[in-house]
């Protein structure tokens, strides 16, 4: 029983919404809509159109240009800090991932890799974590 109900409630709402998709010629009384409509169309397109100039600026030619910072590829594992850990490149990070949890048997991320990979690389972002060792910060060991 509640099946039809549904069904009854669905079938009703869309002939209602089907309803109201319908042309609007028939609330248009003795064609007064459609008149008001043609002089408003015309009275728009009478407007003169409006123009934007646009000015291009070059760099200047001794503009410095900072080189970007050479990734490290290297790093102590059980003491590298966040700062030092968004420094790495990616292989570095998950070596520098495999020593800490080598280093910390037991943990709660150990036997997940990728898990305590991603969760350093989302806790190194925070700035208040910059000196704190990537170990701490991924909770596997104690400050």
């Amino acid at each position: 029983m509640k099946r039809m109900s549904v069904v009854a409630c669905v079938f009703g709402a869309l002939a209602l919404g089907l309803s109201g998709c319908g042309s609007d010629e028939s609330s248009d009384v003795s064609g007064l809509g459609r008149a008001a409509t043609s002089t408003t169309t015309a009275a728009e397109t009478t407007a003169a159109p409006t123009t934007t100039s646009f000015t291009y600026v070059e760099p200047p030619a001794t503009a410095p240009t900072a080189p970007a910072a050479a990734k490290q590829s290297t790093a102590d594992g059980a003491h590298t800090t966040c700062g030092q850990f968004r420094d790495l490149t990616d292989d570095t990070q998950k070596e520098v991932i495999d020593q800490v949890l080598a280093a910390h048997p037991g943990s709660q991320l150990e036997g997940s890799p990728n898990m305590a990979l991603g969760t350093a690389k989302l806790a190194c972002l925070a700035s208040s974590y910059t000196d704190t060792p990537v170990a701490v910060a991924i909770r596997v060991a104690a400050e």
